[in-house]
């Protein structure tokens, strides 16, 4: 993973927290070490979809 990729998925991370504020959606805690495994490269994109989509049915 080059420094150019975590900067995107770091800010991409970012817009979404801002969207989802503005739109008065707060985000669960558990999920900010969900974004830091993506963005670190630990997990896919795929993986990272999944486990928000299992997280949005629970609640």
């Amino acid at each position: 993973m080059t420094e150019t990729e975590i900067a995107k998925r770091q800010r991409s991370v970012k817009i979404a927290k801002a969207i989802n504020s503005i739109e008065g959606v707060p985000i669960p805690d558990e999920t900010n070490e969900f974004f830091r495994q993506w963005i670190d490269g630990e997990i896919t994109d795929e993986q990272l979809t999944e486990m928000m989509l299992s997280m949005c049915k629970r609640i």
